[in-house]
């Protein structure tokens, strides 16, 4: 028994992607009790985990800023999976369900994940230090497209509602994109320093000074990272209806589906960024909460532009004005918090707050 805890403890970033994958294959297509539907969900968590713990692999053999470029590519890939199986099966009343997860997202990232890793980082430090000027681009573009995606369309006078016109959202779709690969080649290639931790701030942990991952081990954690996608699109599909049955008998709003959708993806991301707030390497958290914030916007609205064309009935991208206030109120708090690129408690606790009140008021409009 206690060498197969032990073989289980080392290997369970290998385990977890087969094990999800067997549970999918036995379980698509068929309805679920709720017993069964919370073993799915367990098993959809721990693909999600294994799915980061194997893009921090990768990303450690590529480094940074590559590294956190990847781990939110991940999490969108997950993210939009998710939204897309969900409108698909759901039709008519997902309408709204893409602009919810998305605005979750920008959210839960740029107030929950942000105001964490600084209060982490001023913990450990008193101040958290970080990089103003990639910061504060990064913070840029994502208010660009959200403002882009998710405001214009509650203006816009082409259709009746919150919706764009078939024009309008291609127009999104490819100016989304675009932005997302100007910010990427700027991180990347041009001005990769900006998304580097300052010189000084970070303190090394033996985490860091190990070896990178041979190529064969990236390689290996590339497979089962493309294994654990799969798996968490296809459980969170088949426990979908479970989801979405729970909170209508909760008495909650159908955009509270969005937010647990963008809770549970984001959960993993959020742990890895408190992990680096840890080894003050508040900068790579800050990459990570607004890296995912851009991929969820630069690369959902795309790729659900593109599956409106089999998906029926209107897409709802306008926000409401609650909403608008809380993400005005965000970009504004934001760029505050990252002009000087240094924060201390008062910070952290200013962006969780707002993150507390956007839950709160998903629950109670």
């Amino acid at each position: 028994m206690g060498i197969m805890m032990r073989f289980a403890s080392r290997y369970w970033s290998v385990i977890l992607p087969l094990l999800g994958a067997v549970v999918l294959a036995v379980s698509w297509g068929r309805g679920l009790n709720p017993g069964v539907a919370i073993l799915v969900a367990v098993f959809l968590i721990g693909a999600t985990l294994s799915a980061v713990h194997h893009a921090e692999t990768v990303a450690h053999r590529v480094g940074e800023p590559f590294g956190s470029l990847i781990l939110a590519v991940a999490v969108t890939i997950i993210e939009v999976g998710l939204i897309v199986t969900l409108m698909v099966s759901s039709g008519e009343k997902a309408a709204s369900l893409a602009r919810d997860t998305v605005f979750a997202a920008v959210m839960i990232t740029c107030n929950g994940i942000f105001g964490l890793s600084l209060l982490v980082g001023a913990l450990k430090r008193r101040v958290a230090v970080f990089n103003a000027e990639g910061t504060g681009a990064a913070l840029a573009t994502v208010a660009t497209l959200a403002t882009l995606s998710l405001v214009l369309p509650t203006f816009t006078t082409s259709e009746p509602g919150p919706v764009f016109s078939a024009s309008q959202l291609i127009f999104a779709a490819v100016a989304s994109l675009v932005l997302y690969g100007v910010f990427v080649m700027v991180q990347t290639v041009r001005h990769p320093d900006d998304f580097l931790p300052v010189e000084g701030s970070a303190n090394p942990s033996a985490e860091e000074h190990e070896e990178p991952p041979t190529r064969n081990q990236a390689l290996l954690s590339l497979g089962l990272l493309l294994v654990a996608l799969i798996g968490v699109v296809g459980l969170a599909k088949v426990v979908s209806p479970n989801i979405e049955s729970g909170i209508a008998a909760a008495g909650l709003p159908q955009s509270a589906v969005g937010v647990v959708i963008a809770l549970l993806v984001l959960l993993p991301e959020t742990i890895a960024a408190v992990r680096a707030a840890r080894r003050d390497r508040v900068q790579i958290s800050l990459n990570l909460a607004l890296g995912s914030a851009m991929a969820s916007i630069g690369l959902t609205i795309p790729a659900i532009a593109l599956a409106s064309i089999w998906i029926e009935g209107p897409l709802m991208l306008g926000l409401g004005a609650t909403q608008m206030v809380l993400l005005a109120l965000t970009v504004v708090v934001g760029a505050l918090t990252v002009v000087p690129g240094r924060a201390t408690l008062l910070q952290g606790g200013v962006h969780l707050v707002l993150f507390s009140a956007f839950v709160f008021l998903a629950v109670s409009p």
